[in-house]
């Protein structure tokens, strides 16, 4: 495996490409829309939701935690989840700023 030059980029591009990769994984973003609906969750009710195993839910989480997009408080033997506002803006700012760039190929000389 080859070592990453992640030093040869933008900080904003090396963010976006960790955001990609945490939300490159369906039960990822299935998780996401759950918080999204639910505007928080147990982490148990997320197992018996997605019908996942709890460790596999729990590295899902993390890598989401990881990234920032969520954010948990624990409650007694419980953790809540729920979407980190102030991350989420920022993350949906990154993926907006790189679709924005897109012109139409039909307005330029494209290949």
């Amino acid at each position: 495996m080859g070592v990453t030059k992640s030093d040869l980029f933008t900080e904003e591009q090396n963010d976006l490409a960790n955001v990609a990769k945490a939300f490159a994984h369906p039960a990822r973003i299935a998780i996401i829309q759950y918080l999204l609906k639910s505007n928080a969750c147990i982490n148990g009710h997320l197992v018996s939701e997605l019908g996942l195993a709890q460790a596999t839910i729990s590295q899902h989480l993390r890598a989401l935690k990881d990234i920032g997009i969520i954010q948990g408080t624990i409650e007694g033997v419980s953790v809540s989840y729920c979407i980190n506002p102030t991350r989420w803006e920022e993350v949906k700012n990154l993926f907006s700023e790189i679709f924005e760039l897109y012109k139409n190929p039909n307005q330029q000389n494209c290949c």
